[in-house]
């Protein structure tokens, strides 16, 4: 399994009891990408994706229905160059797990857990209750998540954009699935949000 730390709080079976329904929390990979299919440039910025949109402005509502969010390592350190302090939790409402086997906090908080990768733990959360859970990257864990069919939903805000190179939206995942469009608006800025649910092979998922 995957064990989080910190917390005095360590089986699984009793951070993620499972619901007595029989509804699975989705993964929502809730993402920004350029027309290409990357995340950022190679050095990780971002500049040239839109950033005033009303299209910006409905994702941050839209993470307000989320309790849990889910990352690697590069991801929530990306967090650092815009203020945010080492083992913070990055949204104060949300449940952190952050998935690396290398990263360590001397004092985190009570919200913030570091998890070693473990696709049981994986399957546990998504069976527990609480809301869906937001994915907020980074490419590889992205990439990995898909190879393993955890990723159900994905929010992808398509700006208007071609980079050429970078961080690709599913790291370096070879994987073939199909996806239906579930909704698309488009927003000022060119900036367009497209949700497709991922279509996993019925023998497999």
């Amino acid at each position: 399994m995957w064990e989080c730390e910190p917390g005095p709080v360590r089986a699984i079976d009793i951070l993620f009891p499972y619901s007595t329904t029989t509804n699975m929390r989705n993964i929502v990979y809730y993402v920004a990408s350029s027309i290409d299919g990357f995340i950022s440039r190679p050095d990780e910025s971002i500049e040239g994706f839109v950033g005033d949109s009303s299209g910006v402005v409905k994702y941050l509502e839209d993470l307000q229905n989320f309790d849990t969010v889910i990352m690697g390592r590069r991801t929530y350190e990306f967090g650092y160059k815009y203020g945010l302090q080492p083992g913070q939790p990055a949204y104060p409402h949300m449940e952190h797990y952050i998935f690396s086997s290398s990263l360590n906090f001397d004092s985190p908080h009570d919200t913030v857990h570091v998890c070693a990768p473990d696709l049981n733990f994986i399957k546990k959360m998504k069976g527990g209750k609480g809301t869906d859970i937001y994915l907020c990257g980074g490419g590889d864990f992205a990439g990995w998540l898909l190879d393993n069919e955890q990723i159900d939903i994905l929010k992808l805000k398509l700006n208007p954009l071609i980079l050429g190179n970078g961080i690709r939206l599913f790291g370096n995942s070879t994987k073939e699935v199909q996806t239906e469009v579930l909704e698309s608006t488009l927003y000022d800025k060119g900036l367009q949000v497209i949700t497709y649910e991922i279509k996993y092979p019925e023998t497999t998922h």
